[in-house]
């Protein structure tokens, strides 16, 4: 098989080994159809016909580290996007709660898809309290030739198996009832940034920060998820630039670089996207909405200022996109005074600030941040699992309404139990 670049390049695939008794689609198929030739002459065989020959040779292969997925009972499904589906289930047997991830491979021609390939060994590299933990793999039988398409019609299904967390941050989020106080978000702030320093100290970057993809379970431990876009980086050899893809990151956590076309990046494009979510905490919806990388561009230059050469040396040479786009001149850096209307801790502000600076040589990184005042001034980081104990439904993004503008709760979050009420037409304005 070959391999894209970017994933070569990790090294990461060395270390993945599949049993020896696991068959090919074409190796098993070409057995099948020696030993039972029909002897008609270049005519293809009929689908019930070749689904029963494959799945006889199929049965016969064995999966020492894969258990069949019938050992789970799908109770509801939590998540879908173009990664595939989510379903919460239980064990059969045990009764522990997990969340299924389906690989999808409806549409694959080439066997198991690559980027699967590298998120399963990712996650299991990556072992820490504030990371999702992956279980193990899952597999169902082949799939019926019925309901399956032309490239899938001999695959079965393949599901990482996680530990199971009641909500995500987004869920959480688009419900009013739900109310952090200040040093409930400077627990979740605190564990998110846990996470990141540790998945950057082992070289590894998330690229797809988002609230959607920050779980906290019911006794409110954080966990980082989503590492389908994840990979390991290296610092450039030889004056040479890596050659890392921009296209990474959900449009409205994307930062500056990536849509500029940067494509030597490291931990700073994270650190953005959690500058972003810290903003969120308290807006309670994404504060840069844009519907294009230009309008994008446009709304993180007028929040952040202008991007110049002042302020992000080079820019101006370093990217040909830089003199193609239409980027806004003349604007001052409001971050502060922007997010103050919602915002009233000036350590919380001074700490967005400084994770939403537009030169990524300039952001600051997870250890800085995890020693930032904010998190060593009273009220100190505080555990949520009294609050969250008094929600007895999970919370996840798929099941809420959108968390557009028009849809956001009327009020910030909180600095204490009883907030000031802010209107929806003040947000508009601000952002």
């Amino acid at each position: 098989m070959v391999l894209d670049n970017e994933f070569a390049t990790t090294g990461l695939h060395k270390e993945i080994q599949f049993p020896s008794t696991i068959a090919t689609r074409r190796s098993v198929q070409q057995t099948g159809m020696q030993r039972d030739k029909t002897g008609s002459s270049g005519g293809a065989e009929k689908p019930d016909r070749e689904a029963a020959i494959m799945s006889k040779y199929y049965d016969g292969v064995e999966f020492p580290f894969c258990d069949e997925f019938s050992k789970y009972e799908k109770l509801a499904k939590i998540g879908q996007g173009t990664f595939g589906e989510v379903f919460k289930a239980k064990h059969r047997q045990t009764g522990k709660k997990v969340a299924l991830k389906k690989v999808l491979m409806e549409n694959e021609k080439e066997g198991f898809p690559i980027t699967a390939l590298r998120e399963i060994k990712i996650l299991q590299l990556l072992k820490h309290e504030n990371v999702v933990n992956l279980i193990e793999i899952c597999r169902t039988k082949v799939a019926c030739p019925i309901s399956a398409t032309q490239f899938n019609r001999y695959k079965g299904s393949i599901y990482l198996v996680f530990d199971f967390c009641e909500h995500d941050l987004a869920g959480l989020l688009s419900n009013a009832n739900v109310k952090f106080t200040l040093a409930e978000i400077k627990k979740v702030m605190q564990m998110l940034l846990n996470g990141l320093y540790y998945i950057h100290r082992n070289k590894i970057l998330h690229r797809d920060m988002k609230a959607a993809n920050v779980l906290i379970t019911r006794d409110g431990v954080l966990k980082l998820a989503d590492f389908g876009l994840a990979r390991a980086f290296s610092l450039a050899k030889n004056s040479q630039g890596n050659r890392y893809t921009n296209r990474v990151v959900t449009l409205w956590y994307r930062p500056p670089e990536l849509l500029l076309g940067e494509r030597d990046y490291g931990p700073p494009i994270d650190l953005w996207g959690a500058g972003c979510i810290m903003a969120e905490m308290w807006t309670r919806s994404p504060i840069m909405q844009g519907n294009t990388e230009q309008h994008q561009l446009t709304l993180i230059s007028q929040l952040c200022g202008s991007i110049t050469a002042e302020v992000w040396p080079s820019v101006d040479k370093k990217y040909e996109l830089y003199q193609k786009m239409e980027l806004p001149k003349g604007q001052k850096r409001k971050v502060k005074e922007r997010l103050k209307a919602y915002v009233k801790d000036p350590y919380a502000l001074d700490l967005i600030d400084k994770l939403l600076v537009l030169d990524p040589a300039q952001r600051t990184d997870s250890d800085d941040a995890l020693n930032h005042d904010f998190f060593w001034s009273d009220p100190m980081p505080s555990d949520l699992k009294n609050m969250l104990s008094t929600h007895n439904t999970s919370m996840f993004e798929y099941l809420a309404p959108p968390r557009r503008r028009g849809h956001m709760p009327q009020q910030p979050a909180n600095q204490n139990r009883n907030p000031a009420t802010t209107s929806q037409t003040e947000f508009d304005r601000v952002f």
